[in-house]
């Protein structure tokens, strides 16, 4: 471990908490910023279907390919 010191100053029992405490916080705070900032987070999460894109025309087809000269004797 990199930095295995760091339980010579932090007993585990109070870092590991505090650290998985943390990353809960920042992972719930990063939720709530995504539902209140945009639109289409919340319609997500509620299982809403998307609007489907209207599909273009297909293109035309292509012209057909000349037929091969005879081969050179």
């Amino acid at each position: 471990m990199n930095q295995g010191r760091i339980w010579t100053v932090v007993h585990p029992t109070v870092g590991l908490p505090l650290l998985l405490g943390s990353v809960t916080v920042i992972a719930i705070l990063v939720h709530f910023a995504l539902l209140t900032n945009t639109s289409w987070f919340p319609k997500y999460w509620n299982g809403k279907a998307a609007v489907a894109a209207v599909a273009p025309a297909p293109a035309a087809p292509a012209a057909p390919a000349p037929a091969a000269a005879p081969a050179a004797k």
